[in-house]
């Protein structure tokens, strides 16, 4: 079942769905990007599927409904990566000591812009982040936090994507610790070809699964 919670962050309150199934095997925080937040259809696509494998979910929005208009107008806060890695760097903060996921490992989901802001709180918090999943992200954007990205990250790119690709893979590069870069054959940027969504949101689970339990 979902709850909503609020987060409370250095600036700001997040607002956010927390989604824990009976004996979960470890928690995924998502950090949405482009203008997207908690309500984002693709992401909550891929956090059902999570929870059927059994881990714990939340979606938060990184920015406040106030940030979130003025982005909508002007979009500076989408790429404001320094804003979204320290609000994603709170949310994971706030997974460790909340009761309700309490030992679990914790991995981070990116999405475009979203998916820098998690490595960077990857890169801040290397003791506490066990995995990444990015998908059809921009890790570029993370810039010199990339070579302190150590836990195993999976990049996930549309095959009709060629210019996130060539970026992924000069970010996959710089980072020191296991890496994938997966191509999802016939996906463009935002893998709304029927089938490729899918595709994403078992290839995350199985990562997860494979790095988040103790």
């Amino acid at each position: 079942m979902e709850e909503s919670v609020r987060v409370h962050v250095a600036d700001a309150v997040l607002e956010a769905d927390l989604a824990v199934p009976a004996e979960p095997a470890g928690v995924v925080l998502f950090a949405h990007g482009s203008g997207s937040g908690r309500h984002s259809p693709r992401n909550r696509h891929v956090a059902g599927r999570l929870q059927d494998a059994g881990l714990a979910t939340v979606l938060a929005d990184l920015l406040t409904v106030a940030e979130d208009r003025r982005d909508s107008l002007t979009g500076e806060y989408r790429f404001d990566i320094d804003l979204l890695a320290g609000r994603m760097t709170c949310l994971t903060n706030w997974a460790v000591a909340d009761p309700r996921l309490a030992g679990l490992g914790i991995g981070l989901f990116g999405a475009s812009t979203g998916a820098a802001a998690a490595l960077v709180a990857a890169a801040h918090r290397p003791d506490t982040v066990r995995a990444v999943v990015s998908r059809g992200g921009r890790p570029d954007l993370a810039g010199d936090s990339l070579v302190r990205v150590e836990c195993p990250t999976l990049l996930l790119v549309g095959g009709d994507d060629p210019i996130v690709i060539d970026l992924n893979r000069q970010a996959q590069r710089r980072m020191p610790g296991e890496t994938r870069l997966e191509i999802v054959p016939g996906a463009t940027h935002l893998f709304e070809e029927p089938g490729t969504l899918d595709q994403v949101a078992d290839l995350a689970a199985d990562w997860f699964v494979s790095y988040l339990p103790a």
